[in-house]
């Protein structure tokens, strides 16, 4: 993850420079879906060339874990902003049952092998089965389309301060 998201435009808001990148980004992958790993939906493409984190109806990111690593490692002028990104995305995210995908990334010298894709269309044939929606937040405008290949579609902007864009989108079941 720290790969693929190191020119993440949202993530690099928060950790622009490389030493608090490295070092606090881990602990964010950590937080925000690292319960993918305890409910066994935490997906992967060979020696982690490519990576899904899910987290299934009912399960949600580590919300105090996550605002005590921002307290600790986002600058104080700072965390208003973010504080209010994520209570955005909090409106955003759906209250029926739903799969989750807080992170999915693709080493950069292996993108646009359809890694992604595999790892979108494995767990979206699970939310198919089951009749659910599948919820996520794009933090990088490049990866929309992608989404909106698999059947995602943008609910609208989440844009506070100069924070870069963030478009949560859902996909219905097929």
């Amino acid at each position: 993850m720290a790969l693929a998201f190191s020119t993440d435009p949202a993530v690099r808001w928060m950790y622009p420079g490389p030493e608090t990148y490295l070092e606090y980004f881990p602990q964010f992958v950590t937080a925000f879906g690292g319960r993918a790993f305890e409910c066994g939906t935490a997906h992967f493409i060979g020696d982690v060339q490519a990576a899904a984190l899910w987290l299934p109806p009912g399960v949600q990111p580590d919300e105090e874990d996550l605002m005590n690593l921002f307290e600790r490692t986002v600058p104080e002028q700072d965390r208003e902003v973010l504080f209010a990104i994520f209570e955005q995305m909090g409106n955003y995210h759906p209250h029926e049952p739903h799969w989750y995908l807080p992170l999915i990334g693709v080493d950069p010298i292996q993108q646009r092998k359809g890694y992604g894709s595999i790892l979108l269309a494995h767990a979206l044939r699970t939310c198919d089965a089951a009749g659910m929606p599948a919820y996520l937040e794009s933090s990088n405008p490049e990866n929309i389309p992608l989404y909106q290949r698999h059947g995602f579609e943008a609910l609208g902007t989440i844009q506070v301060g100069n924070f870069p864009p963030v478009t949560p989108m859902l996909r219905r079941p097929n």
